[in-house]
């Protein structure tokens, strides 16, 4: 199949049960399953704006285990922006990130032009929380990406992640909102460009 040049890869890395899955299908499908199935590999697909016109967000969620380095190799190298996901409850897979990270750099070189999310997943479970929210934001500063806590669960920050990813971008504009479907708040402000109200 020939590399369609409107898709924006969006690859998803981290641990085993921390909720990859959970939070592609929450943001994709608006669905979330309560029983762990881990995954090889899935990918998603999304329309979205991009350079304003249409192109295909394309999310590829990844095994957790380290079983495929070479799929995980290829994903990074095919991959526009990535999102590293590991379990407010589980400090084990905010370790497990590093290596990832360190093959994103190395296979791609300059990470500051790559939109990156570290993402800390599971915040209703709050009370089993091994991971400080300070921790997460300490390692995305020093990691120089962005950071956000979720829960695939309650749908809290879901669709705010994909969209701060897309904000991340810088080489081209892609957006979760389909030009011609403009949020009511950009119809007002287009509508209110260039008058004037004299009191």
């Amino acid at each position: 199949m020939p590399e369609q040049s409107n898709d924006y890869r969006v690859v998803v890395f981290g641990a085993g049960g921390v909720g990859k899955s959970s939070l592609v299908l929450r943001f994709v499908k608006g669905t979330f399953r309560e029983s762990y199935i881990p995954t090889i590999e899935d990918t998603y697909r999304q329309v979205i704006s991009c350079d304003k016109s249409i192109c295909t967000l394309q999310i590829t969620d990844t095994t957790g285990s380290h079983q495929f380095p070479a799929m995980q190799r290829l994903s990074i190298s095919k991959g526009h922006a990535f999102i590293l996901v590991y379990s407010i409850t589980s400090r084990q897979s905010l370790e497990e990130l590093k290596p990832i990270y360190e093959q994103i750099c190395q296979i791609k070189g300059d990470v500051e032009s790559i939109p990156i999310m570290l993402v800390g997943n599971k915040n209703d479970e709050n009370q089993n929380r091994e991971v400080d929210s300070s921790e997460g934001e300490a390692l995305a500063k020093k990691w120089k990406c962005a950071f956000m806590e979720t829960s695939a669960k309650l749908n809290h920050n879901v669709k705010e992640l994909f969209q701060e990813l897309l904000n991340l971008e810088k080489r081209r504009t892609v957006s979760l909102q389909i030009d011609g479907k403009k949020s009511k708040q950009q119809k007002r402000k287009e509508k209110l460009k260039g008058k004037c109200v004299v009191m």
